[in-house]
């Protein structure tokens, strides 16, 4: 082991050019590698191109260098937002310490490979149900506040604007400005669902953005957005691009409009029109009930110029000589039962008279009780000197009787008059 190459200690350190010379030779070692990001920085200085690549998926970002020699050879079409693929070779800069990418070969992304990422995120998603129709939530009728995310001063935002006041003067709006292409996209875009997702007042939420090519559009499908969207319980409508842009939040979404002009109309309904459809619908109301109207009173004329309702004396007329004639019967038969029923009170009463002891008593009888009260029927059954107690028709005498064959009776000095 040679003097340089011995490890430093605190009485032998290295010095700086040892030190970078080893970090050089480090980081030639690894050679090249094809890695894939977007670029967030592309300048060109003095025919040479400084830049930014960011990967796709977490928050890390290398600069890199095109030298004047190898852009020559690229293609011209690069910018900021571009998803490329770079050959990149690890460069340290000795003399100013610092770690650069020198870019040997850049590459657009394939169409065809975004399309079918995408793709593979759309079934996953589906498969998950974000896209089902049982979940979309309806859009209020005339929302009172309407949340807007859209770039800052952009097409979008002013087509958005003034169709919706065009259509409804008094509508209210909250918008939030944030980045529609490029790294900031996604984070911005979800930070402002989630803001106008908390405010009650809120009531509906449009993400509006002008047309562009497919790589600029590329952040309104990426998978953390798409599932913010899914997670907000406002109302959500998409108007990305044009009628032929597809992003995936326009799957998610509760309602897909093909341009932010179309948004604003789908979202706000036109005053004109409105007024118009009552004015309609008070017309046929009116028609209606006048109709009602004229049916029930034909209906009634028919019915009063039947002769019962329009001589309604005639029903009367009609059967007063019938309840006449029945009241005179039924008084008739009323007299009848009366003289009959008297005549048979009679019948009873001399019936019941002729079958009364009293009568039997008129005619001389009368009755003997022994002194418990039982009547006297035999003479056996007394003896001489029996009290009785003898009824006559008009009241009782006490007598004793002197003898068993002696059927006269004595009379006694107890004498009762009866009732």
């Amino acid at each position: 082991m040679t003097i340089v190459d011995a490890p430093p200690t605190v009485d032998a350190p290295w010095s700086v050019s040892l030190l970078s010379g080893k970090i050089k030779g480090w980081i030639d070692r690894l050679g090249t590698a094809w890695v894939e990001g977007e670029i967030t920085q592309w300048g060109v200085s003095g025919g040479n191109v400084y830049g930014k690549l960011k990967d796709l998926e977490v928050d890390a970002t290398l600069s890199f260098t095109i030298w004047s020699s190898v852009k020559a050879r690229l293609a011209k079409d690069f910018k900021q937002g571009d998803h490329v693929i770079a050959l990149i070779k690890p460069n340290y800069w000795v003399k100013g310490g610092s770690l650069t990418m020198q870019v040997f070969e850049l590459r657009h992304v394939g169409i065809g490979d975004l399309l079918e990422r995408l793709e593979r995120l759309r079934q996953t998603l589906a498969t998950e149900g974000l896209f089902a129709a049982s979940r979309k939530k309806p859009l209020p009728f005339l929302p009172g506040c309407i949340g807007l995310i859209t770039g800052k001063d952009s097409d979008a935002e002013k087509d958005v604007l003034r169709n919706a006041q065009l259509r409804w003067p008094s509508v209210q709006f909250r918008v939030i400005h944030a980045a529609v292409q490029g790294d900031r996209t996604v984070p911005e875009v979800i930070g402002a669902l989630r803001t106008l997702d908390a405010d009650p007042e809120v009531e509906v939420i449009i993400v509006a953005r002008g047309g562009g090519d497919f790589q600029n559009l590329l952040g309104f499908s990426d998978e953390k957005l798409v599932r913010a969207a899914a997670a907000c319980t406002t109302p959500i409508v998409s108007a990305i691009g044009h009628e032929a842009d597809r992003p995936l939040l326009d799957d998610v979404a509760d309602l897909r409009a093909s341009t932010p002009t179309d948004a604003a109309k789908r979202v706000v309904p036109d005053v004109a029109e409105e007024l118009a459809r009552v004015h309609q619908t008070r017309a046929r109301i009116g028609m209606r009930i006048t109709s009602l109207l004229s049916h029930e009173i034909a209906l009634l004329t028919q019915l009063r110029s039947r002769p019962v309702l329009a001589t309604p004396a005639t029903i009367v007329d009609s059967r007063s000589q019938e309840l006449t004639r029945y009241v005179a019967r039924g008084s008739e038969l009323l007299t009848y039962q009366i003289e009959k029923a008297h005549n048979r009170v009679g019948e009873l009463t001399r019936h019941l008279r002729a079958l009364s002891p009293q009568r039997t008593l008129d005619r001389g009888y009368a009755i003997a009780q022994l002194p418990d009260g039982t009547a006297l029927r035999r003479a056996a059954d007394v003896e001489v000197g029996t009290h009785l107690l003898l009824t006559v028709a008009d009241g009782r005498v006490s007598t004793v009787v002197d003898s068993a064959e002696n059927r006269e009776p004595e009379a006694s000095v107890g004498f009762t008059r009866g009732n």
